[in-house]
Formats: C-alpha cells, structure tokens, sequence
C-alpha cells in the first residue's frame, strides 16, 4: 500500500508539472503574437503606407520640377542631372523614415555605417568617380543636351547627363550609356560645339580635262545648294594634288552642324550629275601595262 501511494503522489505531480509547462508555453506564445499583432504590424502597416504614399509624392514632385525647368528654361544637360539627383537624394530620406517608423535604431544604423565608410567607399569608388564627373561636365559644358560627340569607340547624339553616365543615341536608334568620367576626363570630339561646321568633297578628275572648268561646276553646284552657307566664308574649290589616276579636286563649303550628313550627300550626287553633264570625266583607279617583244637573236 505505501508503494502505491507514492507512485501516485508522483504520477499527480508530474501532471501538475505538465499543466504548469504547457501554460507557460501558451502564456509566452500569447505575450508574443501580441507582441508581434499590436506593436510591430501597425508599424509595419504604417512605414508601408509611408512608402507607398511618399513615392507617389515623391514622382509628383518630380513632374513639377519638370514643369518649372521648362518654364525657367534650365539647360537640359542641367535637368537630367539635377533631377536624377534630388530623386535618389529623396528616396533614401524616405527609405530612412520607413525604417525609424519601424523601430530600427537609425543611430546603431548610422554607426554601422560610419564603421563600414572605408570599405564602402573603395567599392564604389568607381561611381563617385561617375558623380564627379557628371559634376564636372554640367560646369565645364565640353558638351551639352542634342549635341553630336564622339569619344573613343563611342559616337552618338547627347540624349542625356544623369548623376552617374550619360546616354548617347547613335544614327542607327542605338542607345550608348557612358560613364561620366571616361567622358569628364578623356579627350572627345563635338561636332555641334560651333554654329557651322565645314563639309569637305574630294572629286577626282581625269588628266587632260579642264580645272577651271570643273571648279566653276563645283561651285555652282555648291550655290545652288539651300544647305549651304556663305558664312564664315564662301564655298571654294582648289586642285588639292595629282594623284596617280586623276587630278583631285576639293571643294569646301559650310553648313549648321545638324544639316552636315544632308550637305555632304547632296553635294556628293549634285556635283556628280553636273559632271556628266559637262562631260567631265571621273577616272577610276588604272595601270597601263606595255609589253615589250624582243627577237632572239
């Protein structure tokens, strides 16, 4: 009788014991997910309606500096960078607020930060290198918004100078994207930096043929061009050199930058059907060969 009296003291304890555990646990499981449900969701509910609404304002506030630009008339080449920049500038503040709305320590943050300043600065060393050079060409002006520029492998129209690259568009709708600095520190060509620009036409002309008559034709040829300019200085064409095969004309003419492409081909076939009809001979690349024949003596 005593041996069955203490088993079930024990066995009594040992379901108090598991009562006890398993309030415990409900207790802590409930102390968390009201944690979780009343103190961290409306903060994550919050900081999401924060983004959401903050992005929304964020866009509108940009299409407004757009308007003002275009009222003002800011350079362009000035508002896609100034854009580009005042964008990301906002959009970190705001990812910074969403994240102290949600009881993030922004001051353990900013410290981590501080902490990894020098290895985040040698990996991106290479974008603010970009930045600086962005902010190099918006001062300097080597170019601007529209403009033709060639640099290196690279050749297109100017569409656009964010905070990192610029964005070229080439004749044939390609897009180009370039970091700032190769353009901020390396030597480049821009052909729409002054008001005309000169157009070069090589002709070759037949030996025995008249020079004089063949430059009277280049130049009316060239007068009767619209695209043609009489400033900076009026057309004029010279015998340049004696080539093998012909004797080579040139003919100089100006023209705006943006009509150079439409100069150049027009006067190319106008000054070939003038030719023909002059009778004015354009040789082709030629050897005369003799054979000489000698008897065996």
């Amino acid at each position: 009788m005593c041996y069955t009296s203490v088993w079930l003291i024990r066995l009594n304890n040992m379901e108090k014991t598991n009562v006890t555990t398993w309030e415990s646990f409900a207790s802590g499981a409930k102390q968390f997910l009201n944690d979780i449900v009343f103190q961290y969701v409306p903060k994550l509910i919050l900081a999401a309606i924060v983004l959401f609404v903050g992005w929304k304002l964020i866009n509108l506030l940009n299409k407004a500096m757009k308007r003002t630009y275009d009222r003002h008339k800011v350079d362009p080449s000035l508002q896609d960078f100034l854009h580009s920049l005042i964008d990301i500038i906002l959009k970190v503040l705001l990812v910074i607020t969403a994240m102290g709305i949600m009881g993030i320590q922004m001051t353990s943050f900013i410290a981590i930060l501080g902490a990894a300043g020098v290895a985040i600065g040698m990996g991106l060393q290479g974008t603010l290198q970009n930045f600086a050079g962005g902010v190099i060409i918006l001062l300097l002006k080597p170019f601007r918004v529209g403009d033709y520029i060639e640099q290196g492998s690279y050749a297109g129209f100017v569409e656009s100078i964010q905070i990192f690259n610029t964005t070229l568009r080439t004749y044939d709708a390609r897009k180009i994207i370039v970091p700032n600095t190769e353009l901020a520190t390396k030597s480049l060509v821009n052909h729409f930096n002054l008001p005309q620009r000169r157009v070069a036409i090589d002709v070759g002309l037949a030996y025995g043929m008249s020079v004089e008559k063949a430059k009277e034709v280049m130049l009316r040829v060239a007068a009767e061009n619209p695209l043609v300019l009489n400033e900076p200085k009026a057309p004029f064409a010279t015998l340049e050199n004696f080539g093998d095969s012909s004797l080579n004309m040139r003919l100089y003419a100006w023209t705006l930058p943006e009509n150079y492409w439409s100069t150049l081909y027009s006067l190319n076939e106008g000054i070939y059907n003038a030719f023909r009809k002059e009778g004015l001979e354009i040789p082709f690349n030629q050897m005369d060969v003799h054979i000489k024949n000698e008897e065996k003596q």
